[in-house]
């Protein structure tokens, strides 16, 4: 019985330094830990709007607003953490943004034509 204890405190011993050696490294990289979080959840809205950037060549207003919303929040998470750790994602982030910038180009032209 008691060896088994020692086994599973060696595990949660180890399990805490992995995790306390990847914050320390995190660190070391010059980010903050919620930075990187932020970035990871964001590599993974990434590849949802990189698809959905091919699929849809037209979409819905509604569709542009959320598009606009989610592009601007991995744009923001991206710029928090340096290139060296995404410039795998590259051309996927460079489709999403140039699809950004065509959809703020479509509404933009919108909002002119609708004030003259």
């Amino acid at each position: 019985m008691t060896a088994i204890l020692a086994v599973i405190y060696i595990l949660i011993f180890i399990i805490f330094a992995l995790v306390a050696y990847a914050v320390l490294q995190i660190k070391l990289f010059g980010m903050r830990v919620k930075d990187f979080w932020s970035f990871i959840e964001a590599n993974q809205m990434l590849d949802k709007l990189y698809k959905f950037a091919k699929q849809y060549e037209a979409m819905s207003p509604q569709e542009q607003i959320i598009y606009l919303s989610e592009a601007e929040k991995i744009f923001k998470a991206f710029d928090n953490v340096p290139n060296e750790l995404w410039e795998e994602e590259y051309d996927k982030y460079k489709e999403v943004l140039s699809k950004y910038k065509d959809i703020k180009m479509l509404r933009w032209a919108d909002t002119s034509r609708q004030k003259n």
